[in-house]
């Protein structure tokens, strides 16, 4: 039998997304609520490491031109600067990462 009633306050833009979410995989907030915390007493803490996901770089249609045209200019100076590397080391160092799951 619930009994207990949990007030918070949330900021509306991520209320309405978290709701928008649970709505698609048809959990109500409040069943959704009920399974953090029954999480949180199994695991004795959060159920999750708290964390931010990778930063990943920004496709060429997301990035203003300003945003665009000083990476190109960077690049542009690191080139006449010869701060260079040869391609199979940039391919090598990439595939490695890959491989060790930290390329996005």
């Amino acid at each position: 039998m619930k009994s207990a009633n949990v007030t918070v306050r949330v900021e509306p833009d991520v209320k309405e997304k978290a709701e928008a979410i649970l709505s698609e995989l048809g959990i109500p907030t409040s069943t959704a609520i009920n399974m953090f915390y029954r999480q949180i007493v199994l695991w004795n803490g959060l159920p999750f490491r708290p964390a931010k996901p990778p930063i990943r770089p920004l496709s060429r249609d997301e990035m203003t031109d300003e945003v665009f045209n000083a990476r190109m200019a960077e690049g542009l100076a690191q080139a006449k600067a010869n701060q260079t590397a040869p391609m199979q080391d940039v391919f090598a160092r990439l595939l490695g990462e890959i491989d060790n799951g930290k390329a996005i």
